[in-house]
């Protein structure tokens, strides 16, 4: 009785999420808030039918979190239809860097002064906080192919970029919460595993060694999903336009590409995030080079249905039909992803065996939303071609959510327990308050933000 009954629990939430998507992007909410709640219903304060420990299932739970997030960076490299070194970059790479860089510190200082924790939790609760939310932001993030909203694409961009820019930063947290008493005095000299694996052992490193993995990192998981990208792309459609072979079953490709992105880039000691959403912006690169200034859906133009192979191989089409195809495979993942991994998170806050909400979560909470979010948009976006209008909405739209989840569950997993224990509550306070608050923001905010746009057209 008990299995049937989250069958039947299972099909009655994706049912009535099939019905209620359009309408929760006209309401003040989100999907994820919906989600959350379901999760806390199905803990010991409801129906008592699930139980996840965080401590005990962090494993598990970082492994399905870390799932979530390859499919949710692949799409969003998808929806960016920019070729690979144009100007519109340079904002998403400021927030992703450069933003990240000031968010860091300035949480770390925060968490040593403020809340009196040490200098290696610190640091790990600023790197888990800093990288902005890839999955729970869809509201404020690009949805087609070629909307170049400077906003929501640099919105966009950034989610992409910052979940893998934060793992340096939460192995040297991991590394200096390890330390032996005196962790001031051995900061200097402590530093992350070379290996940036979610597998690597954390080992004490100098400061030069942490630095240079960290750009190995970085630039090699780009370049890695970069070729991985391309290769398969050019691959596929060459199969399909030459000889007629490797027609349909987009999603194998999709998911073939994520995980060999993925796996090779973890091979090489570098970021894997980012490899995922390389590879993603390479296919999409790909397909807007062949495409030229037509839109993808100019390009297909109207499909045959009773021969989609015919569309499938047209050299004139074959690009544009296999991007498409793939993205709109990983949206639906995507989608079901957030529903799995926020009703994780909602149950794991009904089992948190301590307050969630202190004055410590609420100060961290403010500082976070109004202060350190805005002072680092501000900062990181100085002599940039952003409105102040956009700037503001960027400085409110730092929403946290999956990534900062799955950078606690990884902690978690490789750290000392008992050194990380104040860090959970404090990061689940965050994820859940941004949850509502955001959601409950984007869509007035960015419906104000369209008439605006539209009036400055007109």
């Amino acid at each position: 009785m008990h299995e049937t009954l989250w069958f039947l629990i299972v099909g009655v939430v994706l049912v009535f999420m099939g019905f209620a998507a359009t309408s929760f992007r006209r309401l003040p909410c989100s999907a994820a808030m919906f989600y959350l709640a379901i999760g806390f219903a199905l803990g010991p304060a409801g129906f008592n039918l699930l139980h996840l420990n965080l401590a005990a299932d962090a494993p598990l739970l970082r492994l399905i979190t870390e799932i979530a997030l390859l499919v949710s960076l692949f799409a969003i490299g998808l929806r960016l239809r920019v070729q690979m070194f144009h100007r519109l970059w340079t904002l998403p790479l400021r927030l992703g860097v450069l933003a990240m860089l000031i968010t860091i510190p300035l949480l770390t200082l925060f968490g040593v002064y403020v809340l009196h924790l040490g200098w290696g939790p610190s640091l790990l609760l600023g790197a888990i906080l800093a990288p902005t939310d890839p999955v729970l932001a869809h509201d404020v993030q690009v949805h087609d192919p070629g909307d170049l909203d400077l906003l929501r694409f640099t919105l966009s961009g950034e989610g992409g970029l910052n979940d893998g820019i934060a793992l340096p930063f939460a192995l040297l947290g991991i590394a200096l919460c390890a330390a032996p008493d005196g962790i001031a005095h051995h900061a200097a000299s402590v530093g992350a595993a070379a290996a940036a694996s979610t597998d690597a052992t954390i080992n004490a490193a100098p400061s030069l060694h942490f630095l240079l993995s960290a750009c190995w990192g970085v630039g090699g998981g780009l370049v890695i999903g970069a070729a991985f990208g391309w290769i398969t792309t050019h691959a596929v459609t060459w199969l399909r336009t030459r000889h007629a072979q490797a027609l349909g079953l987009e999603g194998f490709f999709a998911l073939g590409l994520i995980e060999l992105s993925y796996g090779a880039a973890q091979i090489a000691h570098t970021y894997g995030f980012l490899a995922v959403f390389a590879a993603g912006v390479a296919m999409r690169g790909v397909e807007h080079r062949a495409s030229g200034e037509q839109s993808p859906r100019q390009t297909i133009g109207t499909v045959n249905s009773e021969d989609v192979d015919a569309t499938a191989a047209d050299p004139d089409k074959a690009h544009a039909y296999m991007t498409e195809s793939v993205l709109g495979f990983t949206i639906e993942l995507e989608r079901i992803a957030e529903v799995v991994v926020m009703t994780m998170i909602g149950n794991v806050l009904a089992t948190l065996p301590v307050t969630l909400f202190t004055w410590q979560s609420a100060a961290l909470i403010v500082v976070l939303f109004l202060i350190v979010r805005p002072v680092a948009v501000e900062l990181s976006l100085l002599g940039s071609n952003a409105s102040p209008t956009q700037r503001r909405l960027m400085s409110w739209f730092g929403i946290r959510g999956i990534g900062s989840f799955y950078y606690l569950t990884f902690a978690l997993e490789h750290g000392n327990a008992d050194d990380l224990g104040p860090l959970a509550p404090l990061t689940l306070a965050v994820v859940a308050a941004s949850v509502v608050i955001h959601g409950v923001s984007a869509t007035p905010l960015m419906n104000w933000y369209r008439r605006l746009r539209g009036a400055d057209r007109a």
